[in-house]
């Protein structure tokens, strides 16, 4: 099994409008580049790769997406989530992401 390194990031929930009720959190810049310089070897097809989240209490296996757009990774906040944590779109949220 491959140790895991560990990222905290403070960042805003958004919908994407385009997309319908997609909620995500955009990466910091820093850690975005960090990640494609040392890791994009692990994205699988367009840009995904898997990743382990972390908010508050709740734990769950996911994936981040590159952006190009953005040239960010997102990551997705499923409803089911944010209806645990009590988490609502705008709102800053802290984040441990493992990659």
């Amino acid at each position: 099994m491959q140790a895991k390194i560990r990222y905290h990031f403070t960042a805003q929930l958004w919908q994407d409008t385009s997309s319908g009720s997609w909620v995500f959190v955009s990466l910091p810049n820093d850690i975005s580049k960090e990640i494609r310089e040392h890791l994009q070897w692990q994205e699988e097809g367009w840009g995904r790769m898997k990743a382990t989240a972390i908010i508050g209490e709740l734990e769950w296996e996911t994936a981040i997406w590159f952006d190009r757009k953005r040239k960010t990774y997102l990551l997705p906040i499923k409803a089911i989530i944010r209806k645990k944590a009590s988490l609502v779109v705008n709102e800053k949220i802290d984040i441990h992401l493992l990659v």
